[in-house]
This record gives C-alpha cells, sequence and structure tokens, in this order.
C-alpha cells in the first residue's frame, strides 16, 4: 500500500511540474474546419528563429534544437534571453529545395534536410530581436499560411511521426484537399513533461 501511495504522490508532482514547464506562449491560429482526424488553421504572419541540419530524423532534430535553443538561451549580439514559445517545429525538405529565408540559401546536397524552427515570442519584430552570434541560426518572417493539423499524445518517435504523417496525407487525398508543402512535427512540450500531458502534431500546408 505505501509503494502504491508514493507511486501516486510521483505521478501527481510528475504532471504537476509537466503542466507548469509547457505554459508558455503558443502559436496563434484560426479553426477554419474540423475533418475526420485532422482539422484546417489559419497562422497568421509570425518570425522564427530556425537553422538547417543534416541527418536522420532524431539526431536532426536534437541537433537542430540545441542550435536554436543555444539563440535563445543567450547565444547573440545582446546576451539576451528569449522566452520559450510552443510548439518548436521541424521539417524534413528534399535534397534540392530551396527554403525561403531573409537571403535564398540551399540545402545540403545529400542525406536527410531538416529544418528546426522555434516562434518568437509576440512582443518582438525583426527589428528588437537580438542577431544570432551563431551563424547557422537565421531569424525569418515566415507569412500567413494554412496548415491541416493532425494531433498525438505520448512520446514522439521517428516511426510515429512518419506514421502519423502518412495518415495526415491519405486524410488529406481521401478528402481531395491540395497539398502545397512537406509534411512537419510540431512539439510543444519539454521533454521532461509526463507523456499523457504531451501535445503533438504533424501538419503539412494545404491550399486555402
Amino acid at each position: 500500500m505505501k509503494i502504491i501511495l508514493i507511486i501516486v504522490v510521483v505521478l501527481v508532482l510528475w504532471s504537476v511540474w509537466g503542466y507548469f514547464g509547457s505554459r508558455v506562449e503558443q502559436a496563434q491560429y484560426t479553426v477554419i474546419r474540423s475533418a475526420k482526424g485532422y482539422e484546417v488553421r489559419t497562422y497568421p504572419a509570425h518570425i522564427v528563429a530556425q537553422t538547417t541540419v543534416t541527418g536522420v530524423y532524431r539526431d536532426a532534430m536534437n541537433q537542430g534544437f540545441r542550435i536554436v535553443a543555444g539563440y535563445i538561451f543567450g547565444g547573440n549580439a545582446r546576451k539576451e534571453s528569449i522566452a520559450m514559445t510552443a510548439p518548436v517545429t521541424q521539417q524534413e525538405l528534399s535534397t534540392s529545395q530551396r527554403i525561403a529565408m531573409t537571403a535564398p540559401v540551399f540545402v545540403g546536397m545529400k542525406g536527410d534536410t531538416h529544418t528546426i524552427s522555434f516562434g518568437m515570442p509576440s512582443t518582438y519584430t525583426m527589428e528588437t530581436l537580438p542577431t544570432p552570434t551563431d551563424s547557422r541560426v537565421t531569424l525569418v518572417t515566415v507569412s500567413e499560411k494554412t496548415y491541416a493539423v493532425m494531433k498525438f499524445s505520448w512520446y514522439r518517435t521517428d516511426a510515429r511521426v512518419k506514421a502519423k504523417q502518412s495518415a495526415l496525407i491519405q486524410a488529406l487525398q481521401r478528402d481531395s484537399v491540395e497539398v502545397i508543402g512537406n509534411p512537419q512535427y510540431a512539439g510543444y512540450n519539454a521533454p521532461w513533461t509526463p507523456p499523457w500531458m504531451m501535445r503533438n502534431e504533424v501538419m503539412i500546408e494545404v491550399k486555402s
């Protein structure tokens, strides 16, 4: 009985920790419509700090996260800490795809290429954000876009993300929704968040 009580207390404390650890500014969006298995949202224009890395999915995600996190944790010209926002997004690109940045950049010519992006707090503009000291980090204004989004919970794994992305694409094909972008993953929680509280999404840009 004592062991059960300890487990319950630990789970409650873990849940409280996860709740407060995930209370950050979240990306704003408007739900246009809901469909079977997904919803269609419009996201307004916003600023992200992003980097492009090459490697397998998990390694690329971890590497890209560390690079951009370095920027918001003081790796900038003002040594200023910038508040985290949610979600952090990851997008896998084809090996020859061009990424729209403040200046055109071509991604690597071999291997899996990914962009990892952190949304910047809405209180900042391009003029007020500090300049990154790491040349691998770029500040980008993302124009208003429409996405189809599928949610899932529990821990993110490479296989689960790929399966959810495939399921979303199949659902869009079923509903004759025109896809105009590549699948992305969006994570809303800190790594220590209890799995039952985790919010994960796969999303893909569609024609509005």
